[in-house]
């Protein structure tokens, strides 16, 4: 009998799993699936959401509108998504740096922690480099140092405020200077790199037409890992142990059940997987899809906390 028990509880199991998993490739939104977007219209960030909610649509059939809800650099949109009904309805699409700046910043002002999401999908990581003209009196980021500490400080073009903390970390500890300039994006970043207003600039890909044509050079990459198309230009990580990685990702309210996050995250996926949004993402923010599944999206997240603990001088 206790044999026969076990089996009919593991055949129970087995019938319940693969139950869950048709219920999972047969959900559908119950009326609209809300595709937020937590920056306004134009962005890169609003490009590749759009074209993900575009394809995500024409594949499953579901009815999905797009909405931007910009402010605090997602952080208005986030807060609405943390007190949504978990029921799949809404999800959102957002940047990881500004919005750990701010948990690590101001923890006390932000209704939620990176830990209140149930999270669906990475979609890309930004490629950020570290740029001055062909003809700049330094050539990588030690140079850029001692140029900075025997001239003053530095101009350094910058289109979000998390950029300013991968030099800001170098100067702490070596003592030289930096003065940013804000820009509205990457194309006013280079207009004054190239006019001579600033020294350096932050990029994140609206410096490639201008290295292929001997414009300008790459001093430092800001990302944890070396860029592809420049293998030989070394990370600010390599030499003082700071980086930023920014990335796009996709999150919808905590506690929906998993079968709809699972969904969702396929759905996403498949979207992903399209030709269409690949050539938006490259086209975008100049990288590559990753497609990182909840679980390593999760880990993205948390993970990132004490990298920009260390940024902001907290560690």
């Amino acid at each position: 009998m206790k044999s026969k028990s076990k089996l009919a509880g593991l055949v129970l199991a087995a019938v319940t799993a693969f139950a869950g998993a048709a219920s999972a490739e047969d959900w559908a939104p119950d009326g609209p699936l809300m595709f937020q977007i937590g920056f306004g219209a134009g962005g890169s960030t609003d490009a590749m959401g759009r074209v993900i909610a575009k394809v995500m649509e024409e594949q499953t059939g579901w009815n999905v509108v797009v909405e931007n809800k910009p402010g605090a650099g997602g952080v208005a949109m986030f807060t609405g998504i943390s007190k949504s009904k978990p029921n799949g309805q809404v999800i959102g699409m957002g940047v990881s740096t500004p919005i750990l700046l701010q948990l690590v910043t101001r923890p006390d002002q932000l209704p939620f922690k990176a830990d209140d999401f149930d999270y669906l999908s990475s979609v890309a990581r930004g490629e950020l480099a570290i740029v001055a003209k062909t003809d700049a009196p330094f050539d990588d980021l030690d140079s850029l140092v001692d140029y900075a500490k025997a001239n003053g400080p530095v101009a350094v073009a910058m289109n979000a405020s998390p950029h300013k903390l991968v030099l800001g970390a170098v100067g702490r500890e070596t003592g030289a200077e930096f003065q940013f300039v804000s820009t509205k994006g990457g194309a006013e970043s280079m207009k004054l790199l190239l006019g001579g207003q600033v020294q350096v600039s932050f990029a994140g890909g609206s410096h490639a037409a201008y290295l292929e044509s001997g414009d300008v050079k790459m001093i430092a990459v800001a990302n944890a890992e070396r860029h592809d198309y420049a293998p030989d230009v070394m990370t600010v990580a390599e030499q003082y142990d700071v980086y930023l990685d920014p990335y796009f990702y996709i999150a919808t309210t905590k506690g929906t059940d998993p079968v709809v996050q699972d969904a969702l995250s396929n759905a996403i996926s498949n979207a992903l997987a399209s030709d269409e949004v690949v050539e938006i993402v490259r086209n975008a923010a100049k990288t590559k899809v990753l497609d990182y599944d909840p679980e390593a999206t999760r880990a993205m997240m948390i993970d990132g906390l004490p990298v920009i603990e260390k940024l902001v001088g907290k560690k």
